[in-house]
């Protein structure tokens, strides 16, 4: 199923088509629809339920709210792309693996626009080192190593792509497709950014039976996760402290700390902000959850005293 707004397109048997939530999924489900779910169908048109989900692609709601945006479901495999441009930046990787780690689909970082550099394995060594590995080198202009891409798609799978306008994923997803599905743009000489030329998630069928799904870029990702997801995404940090002196070690300078003596500094300020920013979110959620919680007593209370 893709979305865009309050219309959903559906696919069932080969045939496709447009449905919208029924009154009753508006206002009582706790699963809204979102690409990649699997719904159950009232006449065709209507959208009666979600069914659960194996996996969800999330992040906080951009904005000043703490609400959830589930921006894909049933995601078994996440390809993090990123151009070998101004577009490539370790810590924002960080930030996506930390998201691939709390929707548990398994990550790829896909390095795209490799015929802009001579020296593409200084890049592939230190994205492996941030991703264990699960790295792939492409060009989807030229097609260099989109075979070996292409080769990670089992039939039946689901795969998402995600990254930051510009980073070229509809132009790698029209390679995929061995056709131009997507309207792809051009980036800017000034910056390397590039527009936004996908607008909405939609699901795709690859040639081989994949699916796929295509996500706008993202101006910004604020992480919707558990802080146990950060430990994930930095495991050899999570090794080292292990290996600390004290239990509660809060690897801030305290004698013993294995991690101060052995983790990369950028590594470990990414580590410790991204800590941060999930224990905010924390708080908030629970502020926010604690002011629902007394909005709804207030307004039963009040129901009550004007009850004949």
């Amino acid at each position: 199923m893709s979305a865009a707004r309050e219309r959903f397109l559906v696919s069932a048997a080969g045939a496709e088509w447009y449905a919208t939530p029924s009154g009753h999924l508006r206002h009582t489900a706790n699963l809204w629809p979102a690409t990649g779910d699997w719904v159950t169908l009232r006449d065709r048109a209507i959208i009666e339920a979600v069914l659960p989900r194996t996996t969800a692609i999330s992040r906080k709601r951009a904005g000043t709210g703490f609400d959830e945006q589930v921006l894909a479901a049933n995601v078994d495999l996440l390809l993090i792309v990123t151009g070998l441009d101004h577009d490539y930046n370790p810590r924002r990787l960080e930030r996506y693996l930390t998201l691939a780690a709390e929707s548990r689909a398994a990550p790829l970082v896909v390095l795209n626009k490799i015929d802009l550099h001579d020296s593409v394995a200084t890049f592939v060594d230190e994205t492996a080192h941030l991703c264990g590995g699960n790295v792939v080198a492409v060009s989807a202009r030229t097609g260099e190593g989109c075979d070996a891409l292409a080769s990670r798609f089992a039939p039946g799978t689901t795969a998402a792509l995600i990254g930051s306008s510009g980073a070229g994923k509809s132009t790698l997803l029209n390679r995929l497709l061995g056709r131009d599905r997507m309207r792809t743009g051009e980036v800017r000489e000034s910056d390397q950014r590039g527009r936004h030329t996908t607008t909405h998630r939609e699901l795709l069928t690859l040639p081989n039976g994949a699916f796929v799904i295509d996500m706008p870029g993202l101006r910004e990702l604020q992480l919707w996760a558990d802080p146990e997801s950060v430990g994930e995404a930095f495991a050899e940090i999570e090794d080292l402290a292990r290996q600390c002196r004290y239990r509660d070690c809060q690897h801030q300078g305290e004698p013993g700390c294995a991690v101060m003596e052995g983790a990369d500094p950028a590594r470990l300020a990414s580590y410790q902000k991204l800590h941060r920013e999930l224990a905010h979110l924390e708080r908030q959620q629970d502020v926010h959850a604690s002011l629902a919680e007394k909005r709804k007593w207030k307004a039963i209370h009040k129901a009550m005293r004007h009850k004949p």
